[in-house]
């Protein structure tokens, strides 16, 4: 699953919106095809707008918490094998709890 970027969700309601092809691009297939049944109506033109206004205001950090959310940056992903990795070290009795807790401490602030 591909990461869905913020400028081509609102480029595309603002130019193919009465067709629902952001609905489509943000994974809202339902309403997509409800878009492309009644565009002759002008009704999702309208409602396209209220979406390309909303996707405009909307924080990026709101925008992945909504259509983002099983995508884990590359960054996180390292940091999550990482602090695992450490606390195999530990359940495995190579390091004591105090060295994993300063190395997981130290790791942490350095995030």
């Amino acid at each position: 699953m591909e990461a869905k970027n913020k400028s081509v969700a609102i480029i595309l309601a603002f130019f193919l919106g009465s067709f629902g092809i952001h609905k489509f691009y943000l994974g809202n297939n339902f309403a997509g095809i409800l878009y492309l049944v009644f565009f002759w109506t002008f009704i999702p033109a309208l409602l396209a707008i209220f979406d390309f206004i909303g996707l405009l205001l909307m924080s990026d950090n709101a925008f992945n918490a909504q259509y983002n959310v099983n995508i884990i940056p590359a960054a996180q992903s390292n940091s999550i094998t990482t602090l695992s990795e450490l606390k195999k070290l530990y359940d495995q009795g190579i390091i004591t709890a105090d060295e994993y807790e300063e190395k997981r401490r130290k790791f942490l602030d350095k995030l």
